[in-house]
């Protein structure tokens, strides 16, 4: 069977499953500040999501698998964005180069990047191994579900979850529904 690697499976399923890893672990270092911080001065308000940290740290390792060596600045232009002027025209505007620092070191850390001799950040071995180890089971995954619909429609059954009725509404379509 030959080996899978990051390139073998789509990028969004692979980050997915890469943060809810780096957040089962528990070995990243989330920074107290994550509640808070903006994304980047172009950003009006702070993430929504609660894990956003862990998922900002899979896409930038899976960033590095791909391009690296790979530095700060390189990192907080990935993720800009378009800084919004009011009146006045947008423009590009990077993001936060403390966020993308602390990523970086939390990856660090972990020893699944480390410095180059040269310049910015490359990954390691074990770093590799990891990722591909990850992306071989987002791969399984789909290989299992793949046969689990196949086997469903050879047998007529849907393989989709019931959905639930839809509530009424307003007032008179509760007094219909009621009646």
């Amino acid at each position: 069977m030959p080996s899978v690697t990051l390139k073998d499976v789509d990028q969004h399923k692979f980050v997915k499953a890469f943060s809810a890893f780096l957040k089962k672990s528990a070995k990243v270092k989330v920074p107290e500040w994550v509640d808070i911080v903006k994304n980047g001065k172009f950003k009006e308000l702070a993430p929504y999501d609660q894990d956003w940290f862990f998922t900002r740290c899979a896409a930038i390792v899976r960033h590095i698998y791909f391009r690296s060596p790979v530095g700060v600045g390189a990192i907080t232009k990935m993720f800009g964005g378009r800084k919004r002027n009011g009146v006045c025209p947008a423009h590009f505007c990077r993001s936060s180069s403390g966020v993308a620092r602390r990523a970086l070191q939390a990856l660090e850390q972990m020893k699944l990047i480390e410095k180059d001799a040269v310049r910015g950040r490359r990954i390691t071995t074990q770093g590799q191994r990891d990722l591909d180890r990850i992306a071989a089971q987002v791969k399984q995954r789909k290989k299992d579900a793949k046969i689990v619909a196949l086997a469903a429609a050879q047998a007529g059954i849907s393989v989709q979850a019931p959905q639930p009725p839809a509530a009424p509404a307003t007032a008179t379509d509760q007094v219909e529904a009621a009646a």
